[in-house]
């Protein structure tokens, strides 16, 4: 791949075929409602980050309150 070809990557939403380019600007998403699609989808916590809660931490009594 050369400076000048543009990386191709697939869209998360969709699997559609996105140039990667600063001229695309829903990258890595092909368009604006696929990248509205996953932002619902993280917002109703379909999607989310292993590890502890941090409420679970809260109620725990286990953060560390050193300011």
């Amino acid at each position: 791949m050369t400076e000048n070809t543009p990386r191709i990557v697939t869209c998360p939403t969709c699997a559609t075929a996105v140039k990667w380019t600063s001229g695309n600007a829903y990258r890595p998403f092909c368009s604006e409602r696929c990248k509205l699609i996953d932002l619902g989808a993280w917002a109703d916590e379909q999607h989310s980050i292993p590890g502890d809660s941090v409420e679970e931490d809260m109620l725990s009594g286990q953060l560390d309150n050193s300011d």
